[in-house]
């Protein structure tokens, strides 16, 4: 069994001045009542709303509470990695900073760790507060994810989570541009844990995650863990052939049998040509995205740039 030392709390946010308080207190009564040192670090991703000030404001009064602002939005998973470079804990819980994931949680999550787990990811047992449509797309992303991936995801877990200081150490050595933490923190092995929890309703605002922007965090999480889709371009690129080999045994056919109903085909004729022009301009597209990773990990730009970090300040 593991003796927990100090447990670092991160939570990343946007524009989130309702819930802060309410997190920071909720987070606070947590630990009030066990025997850990603990850390609520707060990193924020380009706030416009006063937040990032009322919770700079608030370390002066809770010394437990640590606030890391980027220097701009640079988006979820790199102020969630901001936050594991610089949580100092012996183990590190992830969560979100709109209350859904409820920080009454943590102990469980704690008491999985003392069992041995290094990795202890929280299972959303119900999801409060969503229309069915999320709902709908957050499974069907899990389980084409979990056919297409090279690592094992668990279904219906986010990024709530505690981390061992181990793995911590091993994700600081992941600087890739394109992260999918979820699927990071499962890459790196070591025993994992699940405990389950009803995921509560945003407390307050709105989502941060709207249909599009999780779509696009559900594309790099695959082309960041699988190649299937170039391997899908090549299939069908192999069934296109096929399809060509046949048609052309088709024409030779009618121009030595039938050459009189050369004539009426024009209609077929351009509809396979449209189709075919517009799946290579896809093909292209996705082989694209794949050629402009490589050019964007080529830079090697930091993943964030940090303008003001309270811990430093007190410090120094």
């Amino acid at each position: 069994m593991k003796n927990a030392k100090k447990i670092s709390v991160v939570v990343p946010f946007l524009n989130e001045k309702e819930s802060l308080p309410e997190l920071v207190s909720r987070v606070s009564a947590v630990f009030a009542a066990r025997a850990e040192d603990w850390e609520l670090l707060l990193v924020d991703d380009g706030s416009t709303d006063g937040s990032a000030e009322w919770a700079v404001a608030k370390t002066r009064e809770e010394p437990h509470l640590r606030v890391v602002r980027l220097s701009r939005n640079f988006g979820h998973q790199f102020a969630i990695t901001a936050g594991l470079d610089r949580a100092v804990g012996d183990a590190v819980v992830v969560m979100d900073a709109d209350l859904q994931d409820p920080p009454e949680v943590i102990p469980e999550l704690i008491a999985a760790w003392e069992g041995g787990a290094d990795v202890v990811y929280a299972v959303r047992r119900s999801r409060e507060g969503e229309t069915w449509m999320k709902k709908f797309l957050a499974a069907s992303f899990y389980r084409v994810f979990h056919k297409m991936a090279q690592v094992d995801v668990p279904m219906d877990a986010g990024d709530f989570r505690l981390v061992s200081r181990r793995v911590v150490d091993a994700l600081k050595e992941m600087r890739e541009l394109h992260r999918f933490m979820r699927g990071l923190t499962c890459w790196v092995g070591y025993k994992q844990a699940a405990v389950q929890y009803d995921r509560a309703a945003r407390f307050a605002g709105e989502t941060k995650y709207p249909v599009w922007k999780s779509a696009k965090l559900a594309f790099d999480a695959i082309a960041s863990f699988s190649a299937m889709p170039l391997r899908w371009i090549t299939h069908f690129g192999m069934a296109v052939c096929l399809v060509a080999v046949w048609l052309a045994v088709y024409v030779f056919w009618q121009v030595f049998f039938h050459p009189e109903s050369l004539e009426k085909g024009w209609a077929s004729t351009v509809t396979a040509m449209v189709f075919l022009g517009g799946a290579q301009l896809v093909c292209i597209g996705v082989l694209g995205q794949y050629v402009s990773r490589i050019y964007e990990e080529g830079k090697g730009r930091p993943l964030y740039l940090v303008s003001e970090d309270t811990a430093e300040e007190k410090n120094g």
